[in-house]
């Protein structure tokens, strides 16, 4: 270390010296700020300013050499040897060139640690070829321990400069440059000392050398190219810097119109965040830049998300909440380099939405429950859970008694707020792990799980049909509806989705034909039932277009005299195979198929048509059902068929029940004002047994009411029955309408009905319904008594 100290202090011109430091460190700078230049540029501009770059290096190194050369007094003639120092400058340039292109761009320690070992035997060899090149008129020896510390220090100074030039953090980038500096000083004054010259008269300069006056004009030319250099770069670092605070304000300036939140990052830090992100996460732009990405968005790594590809994460606010969000991760060039920009949007509302859609796609409306599409997978579900593991199951179908009734003469709302009453009892029946859904209307469907056998099922019905058939306390009024069941058992009565649905249908269907209010289970004799309801529908269909029907009349009489003044036309149905099908197998059919339409308009032109024929006195009375009632046209074809068969309107009587004047009070109205201007009578049938009956005699121009027959069957003895019908009787006169009494079947009830005042009676005890022939044989024979 003397020795060097002493080399530095006497042999040197500290001028000089001083002068090599400032050019080591101008053309360093000019080096770093030309190369960081060129890795902001692209194409041809980056690879010129490269290439400056590694020249400009090779000569800063050169320059320092032989300035540090220049300035070294040793008390002799010198000079330099012309082809060795040519060839210093080329190997340092050739050196520097190898170094940069191992190290450009690599994030890889070691591979920029192995650019920096390059670099510095690049500039080792410059140095000790340029020592080499350095002649005096004597002779030189070496201090070959000082050489061999020296060399590796200042290589491997070198290697370390490389490394944190490549680093992330500024502050270590910041070091590359002091420890180039150090290098080279290290290699120059230690390479120095330990050179040793002797003065000799017999070793004169070899006439080849070049002397200091004569080289120092070119390492001055070397040394301005490089002070020009350091401007150049001091220019383009702050128009660069000048270039990347525009970026980044016309960045944040963007940043702040987008919805998203929008974070800049170097590496796994944020350094530029945006409004929607502040908002997003609850922290404030000094809070976000700096911090961690893993401490916002933990489990995301930002090196292995793929670019312009989202990504589902959660976004940890300031109060600790979890946010889910999606992410997206561009490289985007800013302040000449790219830099990682990710996109957060908020998932919040999109995840309601799709949660709202789904629950719209999969559940009711009104009570909440799972809807038919829904209830449909579940069996499929479960269809496939007993294929894999064996758990039986099974599937109930039911409905709510006389419900048509109640939302018909109560109200929508009413009849609403019945079905979300009834799906909770539902709830309230099932065990832990079974499942109700409403299928639509009054139709509701239960999943029972891990059925032991068909008497957990019958139980479960069971409770199902005691709890609906509890009265129902809804707006202060009492509803009393019930609960018909049927049912379906996996694997019994069969595994897949659709069959176990159409057998537990079959099954309720059996529970409202045995009376409603009770369960029934699927049986195989239920599918041949419905295969010959089947069959019956289509011989219904084919018996419309061949018009298999005839019609029936069952005679009504005056109450008082005993001539009939009216007959009851009733259709019945021939069937080729069959024989007469009763009206209690086909009406019913008929009015679910939508059949009675013409089946009806057939009877009451066919009616009028016969009745034409008959005696002037006697009148015909027609049945409508409520759906044919519901066709706007209907005061027309009634028009029609009095036209058409020169029947006059007085003698047409049209018979309607009750159910006909539940649905669209308004519109009945309208029609029935039509009907009896055009000289029909009405007649309100069945008497007594709805729950509005008074009311509409007060608002339908009625012009007789037909006492119900369930009245009748007690007379006379019955009081409470004779009451009634005494009642009504009274009350009909009162307000002018005509009184009939069906279903007299005996000589009693006959005498009851004429006693009390009523005008017309029907019933077996005057006749059963009879063919045309036989009644007019029967109009005959009782005119002729």
């Amino acid at each position: 270390m003397q020795s060097v100290y002493t080399c530095l202090t006497q042999a040197h011109d500290h001028q000089l010296i001083l002068l090599a430091a400032g050019v080591c460190v101008v053309g360093v700078y000019g080096s770093f700020t030309v190369a960081t230049h060129a890795a902001r540029s692209e194409g041809r501009a980056a690879r010129l300013w490269g290439g400056a770059s590694v020249i400009a290096s090779g000569c800063t190194a050169w320059a320092t050499h032989m300035i540090a050369l220049l300035a070294y007094q040793p008390g002799m003639p010198s000079g330099f040897e012309p082809t060795l120092t040519a060839f210093s400058l080329l190997m340092a340039v050739a050196g520097i060139g190898v170094s940069v292109a191992l190290a450009i761009g690599q994030r890889n320690r070691i591979r920029r640690l192995l650019a920096g070992l390059v670099l510095g035997v690049s500039i080792t060899t410059l140095h000790y070829l340029g020592e080499s090149a350095y002649l005096v008129a004597g002779t030189v020896t070496w201090d070959m321990p000082l050489v061999a510390v020296s060399v590796p220090a200042s290589i491997l100074m070198f290697g370390a400069a490389i490394v944190v030039a490549g680093e992330r953090r500024r502050d270590l980038r910041r070091a590359a440059a002091p420890l180039l500096v150090v290098a080279i000083g290290v290699l120059h004054f230690c390479g120095m000392a330990a050179m040793t010259l002797t003065f000799d008269p017999e070793h004169p300069l070899p006439p080849q050398a070049v002397p200091p006056e004569v080289i120092a004009p070119v390492v001055a030319s070397v040394s301005l190219g490089l002070l020009a250099l350091a401007v150049v770069g001091l220019r383009l670092t702050l128009n660069a810097r000048a270039q990347a605070r525009r970026d980044q304000e016309r960045l944040r300036e963007l940043a702040n119109l987008a919805v998203e939140g929008l974070a800049v990052c170097e590496g796994e830090v944020i350094t530029t965040a945006n409004r929607s992100l502040e908002l997003l996460s609850g922290l404030d732009t000094a809070e976000l830049v700096g911090r961690s990405l893993s401490a916002l968005l933990p489990g995301l790594t930002i090196s292995t998300l793929p670019e312009r590809e989202e990504r589902e994460a959660e976004l940890v606010g300031a109060d600790g909440q979890r946010v889910p969000v999606r992410v997206l991760r561009s490289e985007v060039p800013l302040g000449g380099k790219r830099q990682t920009v990710l996109a957060i949007r908020d998932q919040r509302e999109r995840l309601q939405t799709e949660s709202r859609i789904r629950t719209l796609a999969f559940s009711d409306a009104l009570t909440g429950l799972p809807n038919r599409a829904h209830f449909h997978d579940l069996v499929a579900l479960h269809a496939a859970s007993y294929r894999e593991h064996g758990r039986a199951f099974a599937v109930l179908m039911l409905d709510l008694d006389r419900f048509k009734l109640v939302n018909d003469t109560l109200g929508h709302g009413l009849g609403d707020m019945l079905l979300r009453k009834a799906a909770e009892r539902l709830k309230a029946a099932l065990g832990e792990h079974d499942l109700v859904a409403r299928l639509g209307g009054d139709e509701f469907a239960v999943l029972q799980i891990d059925v032991a056998g068909p008497e957990a099922t019958h139980a479960l019905a069971s409770n199902i049909v005691e709890l609906i058939g509890r009265p129902f306390l809804i707006d202060g009024q009492l509803v009393n509806v019930g609960a018909s069941v049927g049912a379906a058992l996996a694997p019994i009565d069969g595994v897949e989705p659709d069959q176990l649905l159409r057998n537990a249908d079959l099954a309720l269907y059996k529970a409202k034909a045995d009376g409603k209010g009770t369960f029934r289970r699927f049986e195989p004799a239920l599918d041949a039932r419905m295969q010959a309801r089947r069959g019956l529908e289509a011989d219904l269909r084919r018996a419309i277009t061949v018009q298999e029907f005839e019609l029936y009349y069952q005679p009504l009489v005056d109450a008082r005299s005993g001539r009939i003044t009216a007959a009851e036309a009733l259709v019945r149905w021939r069937h080729p195979e069959r024989g007469l099908v009763s009206p209690a197998d086909f009406i019913p059919l008929a009015e679910e198929t939508g059949l009675i339409g013409p089946l009806g308009q057939w009877v009451l032109r066919t009616a009028c048509a016969q009745a034409a024929r008959w005696p002037a006195h006697i009148r015909v009375a027609v049945n409508l059902s409520p759906a044919q009632f519901r066709d706007v046209r209907l005061a027309d074809t009634v028009k029609a068929a009095l036209a058409a068969s020169d029947l006059p309107a007085s003698r047409l009587e049209l018979e309607i029940t009750e159910g006909v004047l539940l649905a669209d009070e308004e519109r009945t109205l309208a029609t029935l004002t039509r009907l009896r201007a055009a000289g029909v009578s009405i007649s309100m049938d069945d008497f007594g047994t709805g729950y509005s009956s008074l009311s509409y005699l007060r608002r339908f121009p009625f012009d007789k009411i037909k006492v119900d027959q369930s009245f009748i069957r007690q007379l006379p003895g019955d009081l409470e029955s004779a009451a009634i019908v005494r009642a009504i009787i009274t009350m009909g006169t009162c307000l002018g309408m005509a009184i009939t009494v069906e279903g007299v079947e005996t000589a009693e009830q006959f005498a009851f009905s004429a006693a009390e005042g009523c005008d017309q009676v029907q019933g077996y005890h005057v006749s059963r319904p009879l063919p045309l022939a036989e009644f007019l044989s029967f109009v005959d024979a009782r005119e002729a008594a």
